[in-house]
């Protein structure tokens, strides 16, 4: 038998995110903190393996550093994104030897990765999964769609775009996306900004639904759908690590027809400011929002001028952006 693996995926391991403010989740500041202090580069997985093994024990403790070291010292290639890339083929002739020679590519991946440090999301996810393999860690990688660019919203999951891990932390399996960790792609200049997003880190398989969907529908962990998946709207990274959830609206799709959106925020902080704005306008505008105990609501105009996409803002980082349907 043949198979084909993709040298680089076409589009969303390029995360067009906008820059996020970002913080290290405080149950994991004495393993970021010391995982910072490391090398900013090591000679091969097994080195960095070497030294992860020696400074932690426990399961978490070691995917953690994996992933806070690799997101800190990993940068996006946008070169490699933008020139594409080739097809890789390869027979095998049992489940062995197609895993006996998966493993050789992805090892293959992670050292030329660690050694140029940088790559697209196939090199993450394989430089993840070998230190994994060397610190003791069960881990597998997941291919699929994303949902990373307004375009995407209401589509279907079809091309595979995208590559991440999943580690298994005693009986359960955790998400993990360290190409999104590492960073993110400002829409306005194209230019790639590292910075650290943890969010991307054992995340909520609900959570996780919302930009990532696997070829193999058993690997949600979640009972959803394709269709569910194209409704949502786009959210963005500092969404995925705020404490607020945005209840309403849940479908990505906004009538042209209506004269108003209505919004509804659970838990949202008193002190923070909401602005929007439609890309057909191009000015972002605040919006008062009215608090009633753990419920915040707002309500967004639509004109005939409301056109293209309306993006969220919150202390202005955009949060998440619905498709204006004519």
């Amino acid at each position: 038998m043949k198979k084909r693996i993709p040298t680089y995926f076409k589009l969303a391991c390029l995360l067009l995110f906008l820059c996020a403010n970002t913080m290290f989740s405080q149950q994991y500041d004495p393993i970021d903190n010391l995982v910072k202090a490391y090398p900013k580069s090591f000679s091969s997985p097994e080195r960095l393996a070497e030294k992860i093994n020696a400074d932690f024990t426990t399961e978490t403790e070691k995917a953690r550093a994996i992933f806070t070291w690799i997101g800190l010292n990993i940068k996006y290639d946008l070169k490699a994104y933008k020139n594409g890339g080739s097809m890789i083929a390869y027979s095998y002739s049992s489940e062995a030897d197609r895993l006996v020679k998966e493993k050789k590519f992805r090892d293959e991946y992670a050292k030329k990765t660690l050694s140029s440090k940088k790559g697209v999301c196939q090199d993450y996810s394989a430089l993840f999964h070998t230190v994994c393999d060397l610190t003791g860690l069960k881990c597998i990688d997941i291919i699929g769609t994303s949902k990373a660019h307004p375009a995407h919203i209401g589509k279907l999951p079809k091309a595979s775009d995208h590559e991440w891990n999943a580690v298994k932390i005693g009986a359960e399996w955790k998400f993990i996306d360290v190409t999104w960790a590492s960073g993110s792609v400002n829409i306005e200049t194209g230019k790639f900004i590292p910075e650290f997003n943890d969010a991307y880190f054992f995340t909520a398989p609900e959570v996780f639904f919302l930009n990532h969907f696997p070829n193999d529908k058993r690997l949600l962990m979640v009972d959803k759908t394709e269709q569910e998946f194209a409704e949502l709207p786009l959210y963005y990274g500092p969404y995925l690590q705020a404490k607020y959830e945005i209840v309403s609206p849940e479908k990505g799709l906004i009538s042209a027809k209506a004269s108003a959106v209505p919004f509804q925020i659970i838990d949202f902080p008193q002190s923070s400011k909401i602005a929007y704005v439609f890309t057909s306008e191009g000015q972002l505008r605040e919006v008062p929002f009215k608090q009633n105990g753990n419920t915040t609501q707002f309500t967004i105009p639509i004109s005939s001028r409301s056109r293209g996409f309306l993006t969220i803002y919150v202390n202005n980082n955009a949060v998440v952006t619905y498709k204006i349907e004519r």
